[in-house]
């Protein structure tokens, strides 16, 4: 396979683990709502744990991602910060002065924890992604860069489109659909935040 059919098919492989609704996509929409930059900087921030996860993969990390335990204790953690952010969220719903009461998550940060945290994300580039990555390493550094740069890309393109449709809805239909964004959000952060836990406490048992 030359190197442009592996790259095609790698971009389509990844848009599945891109366009897939989870909790990074819930925090897009709901910081989207207020800044159409949060969708970049959130891509940033997934890229700050998705560009050393590669190369740690390829150094043999995989196996460890893959084992339960290791798994059960990154989901324990990821669904305390989902149940964290979900909590807050909705508690900025009844105050007015939401920025004093409650210092909210930066887009960034948001990023980082939502990559870190996810076990699903961790089990896809241990398996699927770790495919990818020795596939691309077959055919020279240079080219596994590319791929990395492409795969971030997509992340990148999916956020920033997600960020900026949330976004016109607020400028559009007001600081109700503001609050229901919001509202929304909180409510599934909250679900992503009790399965994690409980799928972690699976692993654990």
């Amino acid at each position: 396979m030359t190197y442009g059919a592996f790259l095609i098919q790698a971009i389509l492989i990844s848009l599945s683990g891109v366009m897939s609704p989870g909790p990074l996509t819930v925090v897009v929409v709901g910081k989207g709502a207020k800044s159409p930059h949060a969708g970049v900087l959130i891509a940033l921030g997934h890229g700050i744990v998705e560009f050393p996860l590669m190369a740690l993969i390829l150094v043999g990390l995989g196996p460890l991602l893959r084992h339960s335990v290791a798994g059960a204790i990154i989901g324990l953690v990821g669904g305390l910060v989902l149940l964290w952010m979900g909590i807050g969220l909705l508690r900025s719903l009844h105050a007015r002065q939401s920025a004093e009461l409650y210092k909210e998550t930066s887009p960034l940060m948001a990023g980082i924890l939502m990559s870190a945290g996810n076990p699903y994300f961790l089990v896809w580039w241990a398996t699927v992604g770790a495919t990818l990555v020795f596939r691309a390493s077959g055919y020279g550094l240079w080219q596994l860069a590319v791929f990395a740069v492409v795969h971030w890309s997509l992340d990148l393109i999916w956020y920033f489109f997600l960020a900026s449709a949330s976004y016109r809805g607020t400028r559009i239909l007001g600081e109700r659909f503001l609050e229901g964004v919001r509202l929304v959000c909180g409510i599934l952060l909250l679900f992503f935040g009790v399965r994690f836990i409980l799928d972690a406490s699976g692993g654990l048992i």
